[in-house]
C-alpha cells in the first residue's frame, strides 16, 4: 500500500474525522457549523478540518472571513475502487451463504400443540 493511501486510512481511523465526512455529505459547511454539529471546540474541529485537508478528503472555499468545507469526490473515489475487490469478496460470501440459506428446510411456522 503506498504512503498516501495509508495516510488517508490513518486520517479515516478517527470517528470526529468520520463524522466530519458524513455531515459533508449534505454538501458545504463553514466551520461553525461543523462546531455546532458535533460539540466540540472549534481548535479541535479546525485540527481535523486541517488533517481532512491534508489527505485531500475535503477541498475548502474561502469566502471572506469564512471556509467552507465540502467533500472531495476524486479522493473518495480512490478509496471506494481500492476497496472494490474486497467488496466482491464479501459478495461472493454472501452468495454462498444464500445458497446454504437454500438448501437448509423452511420452518414451518409455530406449531400447535398436540392434546
Amino acid at each position: 500500500m503506498s504512503r498516501v493511501v495509508r495516510d488517508v486510512f490513518e486520517v479515516l481511523a478517527d470517528p470526529t474525522r468520520r463524522r466530519i465526512l458524513d455531515l459533508l455529505r449534505d454538501g458545504e459547511r463553514t466551520v461553525g457549523e461543523l462546531v455546532g454539529a458535533l460539540g466540540a471546540a472549534q481548535p479541535n474541529v479546525s485540527k481535523h478540518l486541517r488533517m481532512l485537508d491534508a489527505a485531500a478528503l475535503v477541498r475548502v472555499r474561502v469566502d471572506g472571513p469564512r471556509r467552507h468545507y465540502g467533500l472531495a469526490p476524486a479522493r473518495l473515489r480512490e478509496i471506494d475502487l481500492w476497496l472494490a475487490p474486497f467488496r466482491e469478496i464479501w459478495a461472493d460470501r454472501l452468495d454462498e451463504f444464500e445458497r446454504y440459506l437454500d438448501t437448509v428446510p423452511d420452518d414451518e411456522g409455530p406449531h400447535e400443540p398436540k392434546e
